[in-house]
Formats: C-alpha cells, sequence, structure tokens
C-alpha cells in the first residue's frame, strides 16, 4: 500500500484527535452525518476511512447485485444497445412488438 498522508496526530484528555482541515476535507468529514471507519488490521495497523453512510431507503442501489446490474448497463449504453422512445405510449409499443 502506498502512502499518501504521514502524520501524527496526539489524542486530547479524553481520547478525542483533531485532523487538519485539509484532511478533513479529503475525508469527507465536513459532510453532515461523516463518520469515520476505524478498522484494526492483523498486524496491529489500524485503517482509517472517511464513510458517509447511505439513508436506509437508498442502500438497495449500493448491494452487490444492483452494482453489477448498474455495470451491466453502463457496458451496454456505451456499446449503443439502448432505444429511446418520444412517449410512453411509444415504449409500450416497442416492448410489445
Amino acid at each position: 500500500m502506498s502512502e499518501r498522508l504521514h502524520v501524527f496526530l496526539a489524542p486530547q484528555k479524553r481520547g478525542l484527535i483533531a485532523f487538519t482541515p485539509d484532511l478533513r476535507r479529503r475525508l469527507r468529514l465536513d459532510e453532515p452525518g461523516a463518520q469515520l471507519e476505524v478498522m484494526e488490521l492483523e498486524d496491529g495497523s489500524l485503517t482509517i476511512r472517511g464513510v458517509v453512510p447511505v439513508d436506509a431507503d437508498q442502500a438497495w442501489f449500493w448491494t452487490d447485485r444492483w452494482q453489477k446490474m448498474e455495470a451491466e448497463a453502463d457496458v451496454d449504453i456505451a456499446a449503443g444497445r439502448v432505444t429511446s422512445f418520444d412517449s410512453v405510449e411509444a415504449m409500450l409499443t416497442g416492448l410489445d412488438s
């Protein structure tokens, strides 16, 4: 893994850690609802990642299955395998044929 950033952050009395404004921006911590995901790896190192939670009613879009279907649709669109219609009626007629 390559290093993009190497800093020392000193925890305050209650365990709080302050990030620089640039780092907060890069990790998207300035967005509403932002969180930090902290993972301890087997070697004892920590991975910290900025996360902006997804609303529960939008979570379906980010499932592996749905993302696979989105990728397939992108391939079809890029290859020109799409049909456009001028109206709903024309689309329904096209589906029937």
